[in-house]
């Protein structure tokens, strides 16, 4: 039998996991694995087991939110080995779990990760770290770490929606220089996302259309802070619909970008707090991870 290292958040959406550990087992030993199970205790735990551990299995696989599965991907990449990593998305959005295809259902998503079927994904690297799908500053880019998990556990999405309403009087613009290949953009900016999915924050469809997870490049989102109402008005239909046409909202793809501002900013990785810099290096890592899908 092959060796597996099975690693969840307990806490993860609501709680339920633990339910279903039983029978995720029973489908893991079924595969051919011998199992190691191992519930995380505390934010950054996830990431020093996968670090310290992976090199002794032959496949990683972790349940929770889209912030356990970065601190995995994160873990495994910093360990320096090759392992495929499996994913139970079971947090409160489960944007990744849904740009890959990966079943809601926990059963279905436990008998994926123990199949045989691999896809070679991008993975971003923000100055030292790497995030698995978005880096993102401004504008309700910290409701996702901010909103207490116990609401997370009880309302869901609604609980993310409360928290951004609460965020609007402080609503400021940030001046920022944007270099990317050959061109240069200095701004004030609202909100900005770097993005390797095609949903973000529960929303499908938010980085365009024809997104693919393993050709090298990002979709980057920019929005410049508008002049007026009007302006400001257009914004959200223009994100949601690209056949609407608004000089505010910047879109492009690249495989590297460079962030520049004044101050350090806040920046969130994953839906969790990614620190506060004023120079972010941001590069794509074709396809540098292995999911099992």
């Amino acid at each position: 039998m092959k060796d597996l290292l099975f690693i969840y958040n307990p806490r993860a959406g609501k709680g339920s996991i633990g339910t279903h550990l039983g029978d995720i087992i029973d489908i893991f030993t079924n595969g051919g694995y011998r199992v190691t199970a191992y519930p995380t205790k505390c934010h950054g735990d996830g990431e020093v087991v996968a670090r310290q551990w992976c090199e002794h299995y032959d496949r990683v696989v972790c349940a929770g939110g889209d912030g356990t599965l970065d601190e995995i991907v994160t873990g495994v990449m910093a360990a320096g080995v090759k392992k495929p990593i499996g994913y139970l998305p079971t947090g409160s959005t489960n944007d990744f779990g849904r740009s890959i295809g990966i079943p809601k259902s926990i059963r279905r998503a436990a008998a994926t990760a123990v199949s045989d079927k691999l896809f070679k994904c991008d993975l971003g690297k923000f100055n030292s770290r790497y995030f698995v799908y978005v880096a993102a500053f401004g504008l309700f880019t910290d409701v996702t770490y901010e909103t207490d998990q116990n609401m997370k556990n009880l309302f869901g999405y609604t609980a993310y929606l409360a928290e951004a309403v609460k965020r609007l009087p402080s609503i400021r613009s940030i001046p920022l220089k944007v270099t990317y290949d050959d061109k240069v953009i200095s701004d004030n900016f609202l909100v900005g996302l770097v993005t390797n999915s095609d949903s973000v924050g529960g929303i499908k469809g938010i980085t365009g259309p024809d997104v693919k997870l393993d050709d090298g490049v990002f979709e980057v989102l920019l929005v410049r802070a508008p002049d007026s109402i009007l302006e400001f008005n257009l914004i959200a239909p223009a994100i949601l619909d690209r056949r609407i046409k608004s000089d505010n909202v910047i879109c492009f793809r690249c495989s590297n970008i460079l962030i520049e501002s004044d101050e350090p900013i806040a920046w969130t990785l994953d839906g969790e707090f990614g620190g506060m810099v004023d120079r972010a290096e941001i590069e794509n890592m074709h396809e540098a991870v292995e999911f099992v899908i």
